[in-house]
C-alpha cells in the first residue's frame, strides 16, 4: 500500500511539472503497468488524451498541456513546431486547436495534431521552453517562412526582435545548412531589413552625402541647428529636413517619444521632415534619392518657389 501511495505521488509530481500530462512510457518507468493505467483511467484518475498520453486528475488541459500532450503522443525526439512553436516562444498570439509537431516520418495523423516530417535536426535546432520540447527560434522562423503568410512572418520577426530572440548569426547558419529547402529564400528576404549596416554616426552622414551627390541633388546643410534642434540634413530654401535613422541611435521608448515631439515642433516651425534609415540608404540608394527629389519638388511647389 505504501509503495502504491508513493507511486501515485510520483505520478502527481511528474504531471505537475508537465502541465498536467504524462505519457504511458513515463508511467511505466514509475511502476505503472498497462493494466494499472487502465484501472486508473476507469477510476477517473487518468484521462486519455491521445494514444499513450494521459491527463492526470482531470481532462481539461491548458494550451501548454495540449501542446506537450501532442509532442508526447508523437514519440521520442518529437518537437513542437511551426505555428504552435511560434506561439510558445511568444512570436504569435494564438495557440490553435490543431497542434503542429515535427516528428519522425511514419507517425499516424491524429485529429488534433498536424505532424511534419523532417531530416534529423541538429542539436542547435532543438530547445525546451516551458518544459516542452520545441524547435529553436531560428528553425521555428524557417518553418513559418515555409508555411505562413508574408505578413505573419513579418510580425513574428518583429516580435522576435522585441523579445531579444532574433539571433541573426544563428539564422544565417541555419539558412546555410538548409539551402534549397522551402522557406529559405523567403526568410532570407524578410531578414534584409534587420541587417543594418554598421555605420558610425559620421559614417552614415558621409554615405548619405555621397548618395545625394551622385544623384545630383542640391547639397544640404549638415548638422545645422534650426528651431532649437540639430538637423542631420537641411535644405534652407525648401525648409525641408532629413533625419538619418539607425536603430542604434533611435532605439528605446524614450527616444521614440522624443522623436515624435521633435517632428511636431519642427512642423509648427514650418519645417517638413522625413526619415531615411541606414538600411534603405545601403539597400536602395536610387529609390531613396528618387523619392527625396520628389519630396523636395513637392515642397517647392507648396512654398511657391520657382524652379531653377
Amino acid at each position: 500500500m505504501r509503495d502504491k501511495t508513493r507511486t501515485h505521488h510520483a505520478v502527481a509530481e511528474l504531471a505537475a511539472a508537465q502541465h498536467g500530462v504524462v505519457s504511458g512510457r513515463q508511467l511505466g518507468e514509475l511502476g505503472f503497468s498497462r493494466a494499472t493505467a487502465s484501472r486508473e483511467a476507469t477510476a477517473g484518475r487518468l484521462h486519455r488524451i491521445h494514444r499513450g498520453v494521459y491527463a492526470v486528475g482531470h481532462p481539461t488541459l491548458s494550451p501548454h498541456g495540449r501542446c506537450l500532450a501532442a509532442v508526447l503522443a508523437c514519440g521520442e525526439g518529437a518537437l513542437l513546431s511551426h505555428s504552435s512553436a511560434a506561439w510558445l516562444w511568444g512570436l504569435t498570439p494564438h495557440c490553435y486547436r490543431i497542434v503542429d509537431v515535427t516528428a519522425r516520418a511514419g507517425k499516424h495523423a491524429r485529429p488534433t495534431i498536424r505532424t511534419h516530417s523532417t531530416k534529423a535536426l541538429e542539436s542547435v535546432d532543438r530547445a525546451t521552453a516551458e518544459q516542452i520540447p520545441v524547435t529553436a527560434v531560428p528553425h521555428t522562423l524557417l518553418d513559418l517562412a515555409a508555411t505562413s503568410r508574408h505578413r505573419s512572418l513579418g510580425r513574428a520577426l518583429a516580435r522576435a526582435e522585441r523579445l531579444g530572440l532574433l539571433d541573426l548569426m544563428a539564422l544565417e547558419d541555419l539558412l546555410r545548412r538548409n539551402t534549397g529547402r522551402q522557406g529559405v529564400s523567403r526568410l532570407r528576404r524578410a531578414l534584409v531589413i534587420y541587417r543594418v549596416p554598421a555605420f558610425t554616426r559620421s559614417g552614415l552622414e558621409r554615405r548619405f552625402m555621397e548618395v545625394a551627390r551622385r544623384a545630383g541633388l542640391p547639397r544640404p546643410s549638415m548638422n545645422l541647428f534650426v528651431a532649437g534642434y540639430e538637423l542631420d540634413a537641411y535644405w534652407p530654401r525648401e525648409r525641408f529636413a532629413v533625419e538619418l535613422d539607425s536603430y542604434e541611435y533611435h532605439g528605446g521608448h524614450a527616444s521614440f517619444e522624443r522623436d515624435r515631439v521633435r517632428q511636431e515642433d519642427l512642423k509648427l516651425a514650418g519645417i517638413e521632415m522625413t526619415r531615411i534609415t541606414a538600411g534603405r540608404i545601403e539597400r536602395e540608394p536610387t529609390a531613396v534619392t528618387q523619392r527625396l527629389r520628389q519630396l523636395l519638388a513637392q515642397r517647392r511647389q507648396e512654398l511657391g518657389i520657382a524652379t531653377r
